[in-house]
């Protein structure tokens, strides 16, 4: 059960991993805000018509406060993210926003449910932040803008909530249900931006068919994936083997874009790897989630 876990929270990491290649291939102009508006929308549908196909959807018995909770965390991460990314560069912006995931959640942890994380733990997710910043090491195009690493730091926290509150949603309900429910809610909510931006590249053929790979793949099918993944594992757990996801982004870069890493990007993927690895391994005294 629990390597299963681990394998559906990767998979989904390497999928979101895509997203920035994917988006490579958006007509030019596009921004990124109502890229991903239009990505939240476009999964939210597909994942709402997934579950009513399955016909497990209900919308009774949800815990309001909960489920209302994880919409806004996914809505506002989107914006959050983004934002950040345009005002702090691509480095300090993803570094600072998916690195202080694992860590928040697992204060969260500490703090909601008294359940501190175990040395294992604190081992793989320092080396997987190291990981990370080394990844993007690039002293030339740091820059540091206080609004945006906040913005960063908002985008860090509203993942790590989201996971902690899904967690909580998949004790009542099934993974599927709990990801549609929660995806249409905040594309509900972040669906307003999209009348303040230029949509005209949504026509394209481009735009149409990145929107609906990343909405489709690297969203609605990612994020059940994730749900899945979470019922067998800790939150906190979850949210550093999300830290594949730079790491993919990185390695597709370099495989169908024609980057090139640095000897210290190099370092950092194989401490990306090291931390996955540390975290696949159970002790056999290790308590049940």
């Amino acid at each position: 059960m629990r390597s299963a876990s681990i394998l559906f929270v990767l998979f989904a990491a390497v999928l979101w991993g895509t997203t920035g290649t994917a988006q490579s291939f958006a007509p030019e102009g596009t921004h990124p805000v109502a890229f991903g508006a239009f990505r939240l929308c476009i999964g939210g549908g597909a994942l709402l018509l997934f579950s009513m196909l399955q016909r497990n959807f209900s919308l009774s018995g949800w815990p309001l406060q909960s489920l209302i909770a994880a919409a806004l965390c996914m809505a506002f991460y989107q914006p959050f993210f983004f934002s950040a990314v345009l005002m702090t560069g691509v480095a300090v912006g993803t570094v600072t926003a998916i690195g202080s995931a694992p860590v928040i959640a697992g204060l969260l942890e500490w703090m909601l449910y008294k359940r501190i994380p175990d040395r294992k733990w604190w081992i793989a997710t320092m080396t997987a932040i190291t990981g990370c910043i080394l990844l993007f090491a690039n002293p030339e195009a740091i820059t540091v803008d206080p609004i945006g690493m906040l913005l960063a730091l908002g985008a860090g926290t509203a993942f790590a909530t989201y996971t902690i509150v899904s967690k909580e949603l998949l004790n009542t309900h099934p993974p599927d249900t709990v990801t549609a429910v929660v995806f249409t809610l905040a594309a509900l909510i972040l669906s307003p931006a999209l009348f303040f931006f230029d949509l005209s590249w949504i026509a394209t053929p481009e735009g149409i068919g990145t929107g609906l790979y990343i909405g489709i793949i690297a969203t609605a099918f990612a994020y059940l994936l994730f749900a899945r993944g979470l019922t067998g594992i800790k939150s906190s757990t979850a949210v550093t083997l999300s830290l594949a996801e730079p790491m993919t982004a990185a390695l597709l870069g370099v495989i169908l874009v024609g980057e090139t890493l640095s000897l210290l990007s190099w370092t950092g993927v194989l401490l990306l790897m090291m931390s996955i690895v540390i975290l696949s391994f159970k002790r056999k005294t290790e308590a049940r989630i």
